[in-house]
């Protein structure tokens, strides 16, 4: 694909094509959403000292298109839970998904995974740290092949992606 030397030089800041003007917009709604909730009882943990975290990851999915994925203190409209929704980046290529999870300070033994066809999910409630996360995954995958190794913080999951049914018509 050619670059638009002519579009370049007008708008220096376009870089790859990416349009960065819709990723400000998301971001502004979000903080719109954060000072919402700040005024609102759901914050009372956050202001009687207890840890609150919450923020967002922003990646570039095949398509080209921003995929935003937030993480942090869970929370709805009657309370702030004490679990994190941990960092996640989801990989997929020809065979497998592979997920990384950032859930640091926990021991192995406390980390719980169950996955479907469909869907990946993370529990961990150790005394020090809690956290939750459900991921659909990008494919169908086989939950019997799951593989997940913890190093230093970082749950790393691998799951054999399953084959597509199908078969060749031969046209008469």
């Amino acid at each position: 694909m050619a670059i638009d030397d002519d579009k370049r030089k007008k708008d220096p800041f376009d870089l790859f094509g990416i349009d960065f003007g819709e990723i400000e917009k998301i971001f502004e709604k979000m903080v719109e959403r954060l000072r919402e909730k700040m005024v609102d009882e759901d914050f009372k943990n956050f202001f009687e000292g207890k840890p609150f975290v919450k923020g967002f990851a922003v990646t570039f999915g095949p398509d080209g298109k921003p995929r935003f994925n937030e993480f942090g203190n869970r929370f709805d409209e009657e309370e702030i839970y004490e679990e994190r929704e941990p960092i996640t980046d989801i990989i997929e290529n020809e065979k497998a998904v592979s997920v990384t999870i950032e859930i640091p300070g926990v021991e192995k033994e406390d980390i719980d995974i169950s996955v479907t066809e469909e869907t990946l999910e993370i529990n961990v409630d150790a005394p020090q740290r809690k956290y939750h996360k459900k991921l659909y995954l990008p494919a169908k995958v086989k939950p019997e092949t799951t593989k997940a190794t913890y190093k230093n913080g970082i749950l790393d999951v691998e799951i054999k992606k399953k084959a597509k049914k199908g078969f060749t018509v031969r046209v008469e």
